[in-house]
């Protein structure tokens, strides 16, 4: 399977800032062409590049004040091995988080999905989230976390994943976020997925049923999406103007829901 993957985000720096981009795909992935460039005022500016134990790239820059735009693109050979669970996993991932509030969801989990078996959870969980959630582009804010999202009954895919983890983790399987490319989306734009970890291995858990999961192509992975946010500014001002993400596969496999599906 061969995946071409392609960002653009631009928008005004008001103020000189410290920039942290996370758009570029793991480096667990096996890339054949890739670019990624940001400019100021169409003046290149230097990137410096940061990986982390899961793969996660981050590029960190300085941006003067200006006209921003950030360009990526890159071409994805094959499935790479799906990555392996480190022993610390199963003790972060297990714990709640600023998004993935499993403390305060415990009693839902536990009245909704007690009396399940272990090898049921992730298809009951998924189904759960997917059929009790609305998805309406603009309904949640960058704030809201799982508790949030329950009560609203709507949100964007990182609210799916955010309630998805939570209640995974409620239910003591440990679960993360990943921020993916995906192909066959609709609308198009950066994708957000729950990874459980079940018998050794993570699987991904998409409660939207938006896109088909063996094409997925991982950017971040994280406890939430305070983890992988696709532009962060740790300093200084800076306006958003417009996000364009574009993902396409040469093919576009069946999505069994019912298959344990790993991201590679």
């Amino acid at each position: 399977m061969r995946r071409h993957v392609s960002s653009v985000i631009t928008g005004t720096v008001t103020q000189q800032a410290t920039m942290v981009l996370s758009v570029a795909v793991s480096s667990h992935a096996d890339v054949t062409h890739e670019s990624l460039e940001v400019t100021v005022d169409g003046v290149e500016i230097p990137l410096r590049e940061l990986t982390d134990v899961e793969g996660t790239r981050l590029h960190q820059l300085e941006a003067p004040v200006g006209s921003f735009r950030c360009t990526y693109s890159a071409q994805v050979e094959g499935r790479s091995r799906p990555a392996e669970p480190a022993p610390i996993d199963a003790i972060v991932y297990a714990r709640p988080s600023r998004y993935g509030e499993s403390d305060t969801l415990a009693p839902t989990a536990t009245a909704e999905f007690g009396h399940l078996a272990d090898e049921d959870l992730l298809p009951a969980i998924s189904s759960w989230v997917g059929t009790r959630l609305s998805y309406v582009p603009g309904s949640s804010q960058p704030t809201d976390g799982a508790v949030a999202t329950l009560l609203a009954r709507e949100g964007v895919c990182r609210d799916y994943a955010h309630l998805t983890l939570a209640l995974l983790r409620a239910r003591d399987i440990p679960a993360r976020l990943v921020s993916v490319y995906a192909p066959g989306l609709h609308p198009m734009d950066f994708h957000a997925v729950t990874e459980a970890l079940v018998d050794g291995r993570w699987v991904v858990v998409d409660a939207t049923t938006l896109a088909p999961r063996s094409t997925l192509v991982r950017i971040a992975t994280g406890r939430d999406a305070a983890d992988t946010a696709f532009l962060t500014v740790t300093d200084g001002g800076f306006e958003l103007d417009e996000v364009s993400v574009q993902a396409t596969a040469d093919e576009l496999p069946d999505d069994d829901v019912r298959e344990q599906v790993s991201l590679g």
